[in-house]
């Protein structure tokens, strides 16, 4: 399917080609038989039931050649409007569609009821002519009225930079929950806009405006848009018990890892900055890897061993993207948020993107967003293999000057690095293990393969007791061989990791 997948609105029902719509049924009754007005609405509405097309999710064509539009505000240069037109490029190929042509315009502000001026409306409508487009499409957000104005000027799909990104969530959600997501943030943006897809819907009339019929003069598609309205709102309303609901089951799931000592480490970072390919690359994962934007949206989570004993969670999750629509910050809350309880965010960055620092920024807004900007956080300079000597040279300086902390050069694609990252990831986290001195009975040899899979065995000896072990565990396992103890007891603590108090 195409670009644009939740642009139309089902259409009314044809009931002139319906024989046994609920219309056609009054007309052909005898008076004394025809269905009241409101029977005939609440006919209408079964008919428009929950299993019916989905909630404008399907578009009549498909939008495969689009005209982009920037605007040049103040406080941004040619040069930023143009690497914000290079990916809306980016994302509109992502979604299936193609780039015929490019037009930018500069202006004090936007224009309230058009977005651009008359004289660029009449040359918006030109280029797409003239390029056989079937999509003009924005770089910023339009508004309802500016969508509608712009489509009746320019006689051509008008879409903003939104719905766009909405289509790319909509193609590659696979997870029950990410499905829910995006859909939420579909009809979130879609039920302001039920008005504004073209001529599908006849508007309400009556009294002097319904040439004198006065009461019943309504026209059928307002009864049609007041039902898909309702519908709109009672599907919004389900999804949000389902997404709180799976909310509570992931909360669940994380009081359990608390339960058990085991930290989240969070990938986080702009999209395709190669976040996926790097879980594989430390954790043998086989998460989907693909060059293109938001190929990955369901979060992941894998095992991570550290190497000293320690085991960590590795999370990902979606990446981010300037100009994120607020609406899907909003949908996916409840998954973006479990990086705000993570121990550890490690932000990936691509190094061999010319805008690399302006990435950098657009994810830490979104971490700001979300309350995740006071996590502590290393910053990977991943696809070092790509990025010129020289300029990551000039990154790296930019980073430790903006961040006062040594970044990770790391190779996702070669494996440079990756032992390097995984060791600053364990000086990261705080290492709560005790040092533990014990005397176990043979009986409860169980406990002391949990020690070698979980923990670091210091010195281990064998007498006609049993196992004499000394080693450094996570608390719970402390306990558990301390109970089980036939004699020793604590020695003290583990040496923590340097930054342990922070």
């Amino acid at each position: 399917m195409g670009l644009g997948r939740l642009m139309v609105v089902p259409e009314p029902p044809d009931d002139t080609d319906d024989p046994v719509s609920p219309a056609s049924l009054e007309q052909d009754a005898a008076p004394e038989t025809r269905m009241r007005r409101a029977d005939r609405r609440r006919a209408e509405r079964d008919v428009i039931g929950d299993d019916a097309p989905r909630e404008g999710v399907d578009i009549i064509r498909p939008v495969e050649r689009a005209v982009i539009v920037g605007m040049g505000l103040p406080g941004r240069d040619d040069a930023e409007v143009a690497a914000s037109l290079d990916e809306l490029e980016r994302l509109i190929d992502t979604a299936g569609g193609v780039v015929v042509a490019r037009a930018t315009q500069r202006r004090p502000h936007p224009d309230p009821a058009t977005y651009v001026g008359e004289g660029k409306i009449a040359e918006l409508r030109v280029l797409a002519e003239t390029h056989e487009a079937d999509a003009v499409i924005f770089d910023d957000d339009l508004s309802p009225a500016q969508q509608r104005t712009l489509e009746e000027r320019i006689r051509r799909k008008v879409l903003d930079r939104t719905i766009v990104i909405l289509d790319i969530f909509a193609q590659h959600a696979s997870s029950r929950e990410g499905r829910l997501q995006v859909e939420l943030a579909q009809l979130t943006y879609l039920l302001p806009r039920l008005r504004g897809w073209g001529q599908a819907l006849s508007r309400q009339a009556g009294g002097r405006a319904a040439g004198g019929v006065g009461i019943g003069g309504r026209g059928p598609g307002e009864t049609q848009l007041e039902v898909d309205r309702r519908r709109l709102m009672r599907r919004i309303t389900a999804i949000r018990r389902e997404l709180a609901g799976a909310a509570r089951v992931r909360a669940v799931k994380a009081a359990r890892r608390q339960r058990s000592a085991l930290p989240v480490v969070a990938l986080v970072g702009y999209t395709n900055a190669g976040k996926s390919s790097l879980m594989n690359r430390l954790t043998g994962a086989d998460v989907l890897v693909e060059d293109r934007l938001f190929a990955t949206l369901d979060a992941t989570l894998r095992r991570l061993d550290l190497g000293d004993g320690r085991v960590v969670a590795l999370s990902d999750t979606v990446g981010f993207v300037r100009k994120l629509p607020h609406g899907l910050v909003e949908a996916f809350r409840s998954t973006l948020e479990e990086t705000a309880q993570a121990a550890l965010l490690l932000h990936v960055v691509d190094a061999a993107h010319p805008e690399a620092i302006e990435q950098i920024d657009a994810v830490r807004e979104v971490l700001a967003e979300i309350g995740a900007d006071e996590v502590r956080e290393v910053i990977v300079l991943n696809q070092i293999d790509r990025a010129d000597p020289d300029a990551l040279a000039d990154l790296e300086h930019a980073v430790r000057a903006m961040r006062h902390a040594d970044p990770v050069r790391v190779s996702a694609w070669t494996g440079e690095g990756a032992e390097a990252l995984v060791a600053r990831i364990a000086h990261e986290l705080p290492d709560p293990r005790e040092t533990v001195a014990v005397h176990l009975p043979y009986a409860r040899e169980d406990l002391v393969a949990r020690v070698h899979r979980e923990g670091r065995v210091v010195t281990i000896k064998h007498d006609a007791e049993g196992t004499r072990l000394v080693a450094e565990v996570g608390p719970s396992l402390a306990a558990e061989l301390r109970a089980a103890d036939l004699g020793s007891g604590v020695v003290g603590n583990a040496v923590s990791a340097p930054n342990a108090g922070r």
